[in-house]
């Protein structure tokens, strides 16, 4: 808990959807007027795709059938969104999904910010809900790939490069 009223100590607000115990101690007393924007984490499943898509162009990710995407949050362990909500307004800031053996591996997938959202700590914030989300369900062991322009991002979280070399391989069709 130190954690978030740390992160989040000026006019930001944070939320999960998860308990509303857990959301009332994150707001201070400026927070009640609830026309000031809030941050909320979700756990639902619930994602309008085309707003997942309008997310993922403003960040310039290639485009992705929708289809897949669906079938892809669909077959994921963990998926992890992040919304403004400002009065009855809400909009997809952030998103993440992980996928699992449900025993002791998950691997991190689609950590997208809303470029008009990055620098601000929502990303770490996001990244460490995630993977509080994974450790509750006992997961030790979580990886992630990563573009080199944001793997120093994942170091400051804990995140360390392999050691030893790449192990991983990887197959894809001609």
């Amino acid at each position: 808990m130190v954690f978030w009223k740390k992160l989040f100590s000026n006019s930001d607000t944070v939320a999960t959807s998860e308990t509303t115990e857990y959301s009332r101690e994150l707001f201070n007393s400026d927070a009640q007027d609830f026309a000031q924007p809030q941050i909320i984490f979700s756990t639902e499943r619930d994602i309008n795709l085309y707003e997942l898509e309008e997310l993922c162009d403003r960040v310039g990710w290639a485009r992705r059938p929708l289809r897949k995407v669906k079938k892809a949050i669909n077959h994921s362990f963990l998926v992890v969104s992040m919304w403004e909500v400002q009065g009855k307004k809400r909009r997809l800031i952030g998103f993440a999904r992980a996928t699992s053996d449900h025993a002791f591996n998950a691997t991190i997938w689609d950590v997208v910010v809303d470029p008009n959202f990055q620098g601000r700590g929502l990303g770490k914030a996001m990244m460490k809900y995630t993977i509080s989300q994974l450790r509750s369900e006992d997961i030790s062991n979580i990886t992630l790939f990563a573009d080199p322009q944001v793997v120093k991002f994942y170091q400051r979280l804990g995140f360390i490069l392999d050691p030893e070399g790449i192990k991983g391989m990887f197959w894809y069709p001609d």
